[in-house]
């Protein structure tokens, strides 16, 4: 097996938007680019697979395993056409990383992407009751247009900059002259958050000029709600029963 396998289709147009939506904090990126992917049709052209993958396999629900993979999705539309980067994993390994990226991004090109979307989620280590959007982008240009989609811009954060292929992404699309713009998700980091990638989309959104149905992120985020409620109470009943030994 070679380092890095793409396995690609060739017969298909041009996309002008590459938007990355792997696994990580929150899952929030994921949730948001599967989400797009199901509600725009988007077909998949290319499959990645690589030995920076973590060594093991994935066991569907007959039993049968596989070997874990990346997938590139594309759609076209009448005003837009976009490819989507989802998968079952980010590298295991920094070299992977960057190699990686650099697959991604030669993908990217072969397709004519002259802007990129990463998305994430921004880890607070708490619950939170409204999640922001914060925003990195690799040319000053950029600014206006994302803050005035909704997404801000905060000093210091996140701290320690952005981490794998999100932040890496971003910054080595610069050499390669395309527009990068990363978008992150705050959330707690201990659960799926299916709300702060539903703040995500709408900024999102804004940026790209469409629209898509958000039932079901919605739901999920309703659901999400109920859960983190009882985990809440659970919390508290604990605090109660830690005081009354005291007392």
């Amino acid at each position: 097996m070679e380092p890095i396998e793409v396995d690609c289709i060739d017969e298909i147009g041009n996309a002008s938007i590459l938007i990355e939506g792997l696994p990580g904090v929150g899952q929030v990126g994921k949730l948001v680019a599967e989400h797009l992917i199901s509600e725009l049709g988007a077909e998949k052209v290319a499959e990645i697979r690589s030995i920076f993958f973590p060594p093991q396999v994935l066991i569907d629900e007959d039993g049968v395993a596989a070997l874990p993979k990346n997938e590139i999705y594309w759609y076209k539309g009448e005003e837009i056409s976009i490819l989507f980067l989802v998968g079952d994993f980010q590298s295991s390994s920094s070299e992977g990383h960057y190699l990686l990226s650099d697959a991604y991004l030669d993908i990217a090109e072969k397709f004519g992407v002259k802007r990129l979307y990463t998305l994430g989620g921004y880890g607070v280590g708490h619950l939170i009751d409204d999640s922001r959007v914060l925003a990195a982008v690799n040319a000053p240009s950029l600014r206006d247009e994302v803050e005035a989609a909704g997404a801000t811009f905060p000093v210091d954060e996140p701290v320690g900059g952005i981490i794998g292929a999100s932040g890496l992404l971003l910054g080595m699309s610069t050499y390669r002259d395309i527009e990068g713009v990363c978008l992150m998700g705050e959330t707690s980091g201990y659960l799926v958050d299916p709300k702060s990638a539903n703040n995500l989309l709408d900024v999102l959104s804004s940026l790209l000029g469409i629209e898509v149905d958000k039932t079901r992120i919605l739901e999920r985020a309703e659901e999400m709600e109920e859960i983190i409620e009882k985990l809440k109470d659970m919390e508290q009943s604990k605090k109660d029963e830690e005081l009354s030994y005291i007392g």
